[in-house]
């Protein structure tokens, strides 16, 4: 019989959600990139990337909301709270920089038509290009975040709770064998 896994608790969630923003928002740059380049189809992949900006800036709202959830069931040391504080701190400039980012696409896309002022081809490529840049200071601030993460998953071993039997305080079936720090 297939059975599917349990849902998580919203600070659960943190692990499964915090990849979308990262794919997401890694792979947006590729799509720019391709619309300039692309003379008949540049405006169909300007779209998809604007489409994955907002998909990926959504995904940040929910990482952030579920890793402050996680966040206060962490375990703390000092060390542990320098880099978890500096997670969060990342992880909200990370959302303020992808939200001006993405609105800032939709204006370059959409503004012109707006306005009713179409830009010429090289004025559009070179305010791409510039947004370009500026999308990969964001990217590195992504990448921080992420990294800081990261961290603290495998560098200190903080991880998300997940309700299984030992966590909920329920007997398991079966004794477990001791762990390396059970038998010393």
């Amino acid at each position: 019989m297939i059975e599917f896994p349990p849902i998580p608790s919203w600070d659960g969630l943190h692990p499964l959600i915090i990849h979308f923003p990262v794919g997401l928002l890694l792979v947006a740059p590729v799509f720019i990139i391709l619309s300039l380049v692309s003379k008949r189809s540049g405006r169909a992949y300007a779209m998809a990337a604007l489409i994955l900006m907002l998909l990926g800036t959504a995904a940040v709202f929910v990482a952030v909301s579920t890793g402050e959830a996680a966040g206060q069931l962490a375990e703390r040391t000092p060390e542990i709270n320098r880099v978890l504080t500096h997670h969060e701190e990342l992880a909200e400039t990370t959302r303020i920089v992808f939200s001006v980012l993405t609105a800032a696409f939709a204006l370059i896309l959409f503004g012109p038509k707006l306005l009713k002022r179409e830009l010429g081809r090289v004025p559009s490529a070179v305010l791409t290009l510039i947004f370009l840049v500026l999308y990969m200071a964001g990217a590195l601030v992504l990448s921080n975040t992420a990294h800081n993460g990261g961290t603290l998953v495998h560098g200190y071993g903080v991880h998300a709770l997940v309700d299984t039997p030992a966590a909920t305080g329920q007997a398991a079936a079966a004794p477990s064998a001791p762990s390396a720090f059970e038998r010393d």
